[in-house]
């Protein structure tokens, strides 16, 4: 029986939920590998045959086939894409049950969508349609669930990122508009639309659960709104009141500020979180502050380790810093030293580092520069210095001021959300021509700087139906099967943990994990290539395409960790690639310790030897089709006092 549901911030019992021991944060965020699903996509439990259970055992019991690249169960795309646009069944136990799959692929941190309950008349099963803030989505499961399923995660090692909307709520009440006459062609008549123009709106009713708007907002007979419970205007009863939300109609233009921030994404509305002036100091709005109680709650119910914050930009900084600052302090109260920010910053890295730096977010997530530039470098369509300029940004940064974003750049290639594709938004494996270069993308992620996360489905080679759409449908498969199937199928799921690059990737998250500390916490050099060893340069494109080896450094104190891959898919490609020339000499050698290739092809050299090559120090790499490598170098033999020089001239870079 599910337990009783507050219908007050006033109810909640914080001595209650906070006596308990916690589970404490990480030591470095950037140390582990998150993973990014929706519930509703994800898993309803029922799969049977291709992964294992907890215990390494093959599940049989449920009824869900497995999928396979040839499945006869592969529907029209036209039918397929239709069916998607509602719930399609994925449930918080299912995603339970999934953590020893999710545990071998070797994720130590999950995102999770948002979980809250929805607006009862509307399909949005992405889970940002906020109704009632203290429960869960009765299609998600209960809040109980949730509680157990961060503790099951935690179990196996894994930390729980809860994505939360802290800028708007679902739905649930109608304008009462004065201006913008529309004529709908439907019907013939026309109507006021509610468009951003700087004035607010009236607003006539709350909406019932039928979404029909019959309740009187800030009506003096409360009890209409009582009667609403627990699927009509919205919940706790603090957020009945007009005054919580902006009022000022949709956004129309989504670069404009003000309008970006006053407005209401879509049919969303916007809470009023800009912070009211009272004298010469400055108070955090109502709303904002039931937010925060509001958040501090399912930080202790649920024992969570960080928060994704959805629409940070749109917040405004005033507010965005007064949360996180509150956050922050509720989480060190409970043990939580270092609760993980991570903020939806979207457009171009200025915007981004301007809002962490001056909000106190840890990180941001949703730069168009990231997976842009990523995607075009490993498919040899961009050039590496635009991908690698993300971390040392020397050109946004004061030059006296090199600040690396190790830390501060969560990367992430396809995405539930990809504003930067417009009309074309299609998964990284959409594109046939991209299939052999899947892992060299993910791989890039966690052998460079940043924080990287994987996308629910992309280890199975999800490809969006095949086709690009201009809907965010295509990239919202589910993995178990339902009617939006991942591959254009219906009723199959794809938790195959025998798919190669399942296990190759595996097997590389285990590297990093276990023995490379410069692949998680080294600085990274971007190095300098040549074909014959003696015009060395940096790679780039050449009559639009890249053919050729990109390779880099990591490096911790003394320890050195070479990586490269090709982006030629067809032939082997040989290359002289600079090393850190600080840190070796002439006749080392370096181990080959990781190597993949998405084809049969002959293993890449186990040993490269330093040479020297004019000014530079060099290796001669091979490397096979679309191949993948990692060399580890001898450790540094300096003496103490000279790794302590090391030390200080990194700290200068």
């Amino acid at each position: 029986m599910s337990e009783q549901i507050e219908k007050s911030l006033l109810d909640i019992d914080f001595a209650a939920v906070t006596a308990r021991k916690f589970t404490p944060s990480p030591a470095a965020w950037e140390d582990q590998v998150l993973y990014f699903l929706l519930v509703d996509r994800f898993s309803d439990g029922n799969e049977r045959g291709g992964y294992l259970d907890d215990w390494g055992n093959p599940v049989l019991s449920g009824t869900t086939p497995l999928g396979s690249e040839e499945d006869s169960n592969r529907i029209a795309y036209d039918d397929w894409l239709r069916a998607g646009g509602t719930w399609q069944g994925g449930t918080i136990k299912g995603l339970k049950s999934k953590l020893g799959y999710l545990k071998r692929l070797g994720i130590t941190a999950l995102w999770v969508s948002p979980v809250f309950r929805q607006v009862a008349f509307e399909p949005s099963y992405h889970g940002y349609g906020v109704q009632n803030f203290l429960d869960v989505d009765p299609h998600f499961g209960t809040r109980e669930e949730l509680r157990d399923f961060v503790q099951a995660a935690h179990a196996h090692g894994i930390y729980v990122i809860l994505d939360i909307i802290a800028h708007h709520t679902g739905d649930v009440f109608t304008y009462d508009p004065d201006r913008y006459p529309v004529h709908d062609a439907n019907t013939g008549g026309t109507y006021n639309d509610p468009r951003w123009d700087g004035r607010p709106y009236a607003v006539r009713e709350f909406k019932d659960r039928s979404g029909q708007p019959l309740i009187i907002a800030d009506s003096p007979d409360r009890s209409r709104l009582e009667t609403a419970w627990p699927d009509g205007a919205v919940w706790p009863r603090e957020f009945q009141e007009r005054g919580k939300f902006r009022r000022h109609g949709h956004i129309t233009n989504w670069d404009y500020s003000p309008e970006y921030l006053e407005g209401d994404m879509f049919a969303f509305k916007t809470l009023n979180l800009w912070a009211e002036q009272e004298g010469q100091s400055r108070q955090i709005s109502s709303a904002l502050a039931c937010l925060v109680l509001t958040y501090c709650f399912w930080m202790a119910y649920a024992d969570i380790d960080g928060f994704r914050i959805d629409a940070a930009k749109h917040m405004g900084v005033q507010a965005l810093r007064s949360f996180c600052d509150s956050m922050r302090e509720f989480a060190e109260s409970i043990g939580k030293e270092r609760f993980l920010l991570l903020g939806e910053v979207t457009g171009g890295r200025e915007k981004a580092w301007e809002v962490v730096a001056q909000t106190g977010l840890d990180a941001a997530m949703g730069i168009e520069d990231v997976p842009g530039t990523l995607e075009r470098m490993v498919c040899g369509q961009g050039n590496p210095e635009d991908y690698f300029s993300v971390f040392q940004n020397w050109i946004l940064d004061d030059t006296t001021q090199h600040r690396w974003y190790r830390n501060k750049v969560v990367t992430l290639v396809d995405d539930h959300d990809p504003v930067r594709k417009g009309g074309r938004k299609l998964r990284f494996c959409g594109d046939p021509q991209r299939k052999d270069q899947v892992f060299n993308v993910i791989a890039t992620q966690l052998s460079t700087m940043g924080i990287p996360c994987i996308y629910y489905g992309t280890e199975q080679e999800f490809d969006s139906g095949g086709r690009p759409s201009g809907s965010d449908l295509i990239l919202r498969e589910s993995v178990f099967g339902g009617e939006l199937g991942g591959k254009c199928t219906r009723g199959r799921h794809f938790f195959e943990e025998t798919r190669p690059l399942y296990g190759a990737l595996s097997r590389l998250v285990k590297l990093r994990k276990s023995l490379l500390p410069p692949l998680r916490g080294g600085q990274q050099m971007l190095h300098q290539i040549s074909g014959d060893g003696a015009n060395f340069g940096i790679p780039h494109m050449m009559g639009g395409k890249m053919l050729s080896v990109v390779s880099w450094s990591r490096i911790f104190v003394d320890q050195e960790v070479l990586v490269a891959f090709s982006t030629e898919l067809e032939h082997p490609l040989t290359a002289h690639s600079t090393v850190a020339s600080r840190f070796r000499t002439e006749g080392d050698r370096l181990k080959l310790l990781f190597w993949h290739a998405p084809r049969a092809a002959t293993p890449p050299p186990t040993d490269l030897v330093v040479e020297k090559k004019g000014a530079v120090l060099a290796v001669h790499l091979t490397l096979p089709p679309a191949g993948f490598v990692i060399y580890q170098a001898p450790a540094g033999r300096q003496s103490l006092g000279s790794r302590q020089a090391v030390v200080d001239q990194l700290r200068q870079i």
